[in-house]
């Protein structure tokens, strides 16, 4: 494996290999990443591998291996990994996308991995502060990557100070041409969707409004994580619900989790899916700088507490407020499409491996904001 930078072919295919969990992690949750490697296979041509388990045992004998030796290629030659890939020929880079930091040994079911890749990166979507304490955290193979990229801001410098490859926030993002309701909007005839996880002061004051008034409130009744079969259609059946939504209740991620999360606050998935449909966002966002910083236009979200009934008195204020409403929808539509693409964090991560993206990807960008810019135009005539 090479850390020099080199002249290539962009368009050559494949040259991107994908290491994915959609072969062991069916939560809907997941089909947040799982978009955004449906768009590397799309748009870069990458191959996908999706190895069927997390080889518990093999990564049990792995941490200790390396635990004793503190060699990562001796305790992956130690630990009874399958092969259930091997390469035969050269791929510009390894990129893995993990939902947290407890998955690197993936790789290790590819045979030939470090012989055939010029780069490594890793795309891990969540982690918390706790986990920073976790005697696990030190096994964990960070040194197979030159570059770690993380979708939460709060463990950046925590995560820098105690491994050795280069860590870097990339937000999350969204498939912003799927959840676009333009350049043909559907009629918005759901009133409010709450989707995930949910304050129940805010449930029970809208369950109660759907009861008294003509208003349609969507949300989930089902218990327990969500398992899903196929996710572009679950992210296709999102997509079409938020195009229809006129409010979109949204909150920090794992809001009700502090457990897990140690208190941080992080900018959960739902805002950019909220944004990109065009719904207006009511909810509460994460403290800190982050928020502001990507989401810096005009009524991003209204602003709401979890512990009060006021969603419901905000909802009626805003409905008085045609004009408002309407352009709220446009502006987040507009702003998500020339900020939050995959495609834009593609760019970015590509950037840091001094990498270029391919030409298909090169004109997408190019399309979202054209129609950016067509959107605009009607916000401000």
């Amino acid at each position: 494996m090479s850390n020099n930078s080199s002249s290539i072919n962009t368009d050559k295919l494949p040259r991107i290999l994908v290491v994915s969990v959609r072969g062991f992690r069916f939560q809907a949750a997941n089909c947040c990443i799982y978009e955004f490697e449906d768009l590397l296979t799309d748009l870069e041509s990458a191959q996908l591998h999706a190895p069927n388990s997390e080889f518990d045992f093999a990564r049990k004998v792995y941490r200790a291996a390396k635990f004793i030796s503190r060699s990562d290629r001796f305790a992956a030659n130690v630990a009874p990994f399958p092969s259930e890939l091997s390469l035969d020929r050269e791929y510009d880079l390894l990129f893995a996308v993990l939902d947290n930091p407890w998955q690197m040994h993936l790789l290790e079911s590819i045979k030939g991995w470090r012989d055939k890749c010029r780069h490594t990166a890793c795309f891990i979507a969540e982690m918390w502060e706790p986990d920073l304490k976790n005697w696990r955290l030190f096994e964990e193979p960070w040194e197979d990557f030159e570059h770690i990229f993380l979708g939460v801001v709060q463990c950046i410098e925590g995560l820098s100070k105690l491994i050795k490859p280069p860590v870097t926030y990339i937000p999350p993002a969204v498939d912003t041409l799927r959840f676009s309701p333009y350049p043909d909007p559907p009629q918005r005839l759901i009133d409010v969707s709450y989707v995930g996880r949910r304050s129940p002061v805010i449930h029970d004051a809208l369950v109660q409004r759907a009861t008294e008034d003509n208003f349609f409130y969507y949300y989930d009744t089902m218990k327990g994580k969500l398992r899903i079969s196929n996710p572009r259609e679950h992210r296709l059946l999102l997509a079409g619900l938020f195009q229809r939504t006129r409010y979109n209740i949204t909150n920090y991620a794992k809001f009700n989790s502090t457990k897990e999360t140690g208190g941080n606050q992080e900018i959960g998935y739902r805002f950019f899916e909220g944004a990109a449909a065009g719904t207006v966002m009511i909810g509460m966002p994460p403290a800190g700088d982050a928020f502001p910083r990507y989401f810096d236009w005009e009524d991003a979200i209204v602003q709401v507490d979890f512990s009060g009934t006021d969603v419901v008195e905000a909802i009626s204020k805003l409905d008085a407020q045609p004009e408002r409403l309407e352009r709220i929808s446009r502006m987040n539509v507009a702003n998500s499409l020339l900020k939050h693409d995959w495609s834009y964090r593609w760019r970015d991560m590509l950037a840091a491996l001094d990498l270029k993206p391919s030409a298909a990807m090169i004109a997408r960008e190019k399309y979202l904001q054209q129609l950016a810019q067509s959107i605009l135009v009607e916000v401000n005539n």
